[in-house]
């Protein structure tokens, strides 16, 4: 792949034009992570492009995005650009094709700003990121409350870049964070899915969780969770405490990798204590079906994040038979 990224820039030059890698592929390869894709930066505008490369498909053609085809791999060429004011908290309004350092300025955390140019085999860094990426900072470019209102989903992915990669989040950014958590539900539910499998299939998924609980996302999210706080339990059975912090604990147990169906399972298993939640005559706290009901709780919450049909089918089984286990020799 970076073969041929290279061979691209290279033809770019050929007709005068400047051309980098992009974003989180640069991130990467300081990292010595081979890029799962590698995106292109480069000042030809999309009908340049598109007149220079034989097999090309447009994207986001009004945003300057032009996707190449060479050797049967896809490689996205992005025209330099600055954006405008972002209504929707999605997209910018319009853009207006600039300087690569103006480039980089738009672009979202400090670790995903920088360029690599294959010709010099030298990184180029207009926002520090490298300094950053040494000292595992993640960093809002700019003002973060200014790149969070432009991208709600920024909101997550400074969660998921923190989780992922093992990062703190920097001052003023988690700030930003939780002051703007409440907008996260102003973007698809589709968006915010995605973000939260990377999270929660993540080995360090329990920093995940703690993140997204101390931001206030997760609350917005999944509020169902929020409510298993100070939901206590038999303490002869559940000596750990609340249903919250067991949810917890039972994440941390999972192995390394798992399935979407298994991690949610884990996370919402307990979901329907809370509304079940009773005292007996003996003064014992029972959750009675609360399986049941909690499984048609996980199937509500998984339609409304728009998980597919089969993920929410086999989440909501093991959710409903998770009681099963227990007598389990």
């Amino acid at each position: 792949m970076e073969e041929t990224a290279r061979q691209i820039c290279a033809r770019l030059r050929e007709h005068g034009h400047i051309a980098y890698f992009a974003g989180g592929c640069v991130r990467d390869m300081i990292r010595g992570i081979a890029p799962k894709d590698i995106d292109i930066a480069a000042d030809a505008r999309p009908q340049q492009v598109q007149q220079i490369f034989e097999r090309t498909y447009a994207v986001g053609a009004h945003f300057g995005v032009i996707v190449v085809v060479e050797n049967g791999q896809q490689f996205e060429v992005a025209t330099f650009r600055s954006d405008d004011a972002y209504s929707d908290g999605r997209r910018p309004d319009a853009v207006h094709f600039s300087s690569p350092e103006e480039d980089a300025k738009r672009r979202d955390f400090t670790i995903n700003g920088m360029f690599f140019d294959p010709t010099k085999n030298e990184v180029i860094d207009f926002v520090r990121g490298r300094a950053d990426l040494e000292t595992k900072l993640i960093r809002a470019i700019g003002d973060p409350a200014q790149r969070f209102s432009e991208d709600r989903l920024r909101l997550l992915r400074a969660v998921r870049f923190a989780t992922v990669l093992e990062f703190e989040i920097e001052e003023k950014t988690w700030n930003a964070l939780v002051a703007n958590a409440p907008s996260i539900t102003q973007i698809s539910a589709e968006r915010i899915r995605d973000e939260l499998v990377r999270i929660f299939v993540s080995p360090q998924r329990i920093r995940g969780w703690d993140l997204l609980d101390e931001s206030g996302l997760l609350r917005a999210i999944v509020p169902e969770i929020e409510a298993m706080k100070g939901c206590e339990q038999p303490p002869q059975f559940h000596p750990e405490g609340d249903v919250f912090r067991h949810t917890r604990i039972m994440l941390g147990m999972l192995p390394q990798t798992v399935s979407v169906p298994l991690v949610f399972s884990v996370l919402l298993h307990d979901i329907g204590k809370p509304v079940t939640a009773a005292v007996d005559e003996n003064g014992r706290i029972r959750f009675n079906a609360h399986d049941r009901i909690g499984a048609e709780m996980t199937e509500r919450i998984m339609e409304r994040l728009r998980f597919s049909r089969a993920e929410i089918d086999d989440t909501v089984e093991m959710v409903r038979q998770h009681m099963v286990f227990k007598d389990v020799p």
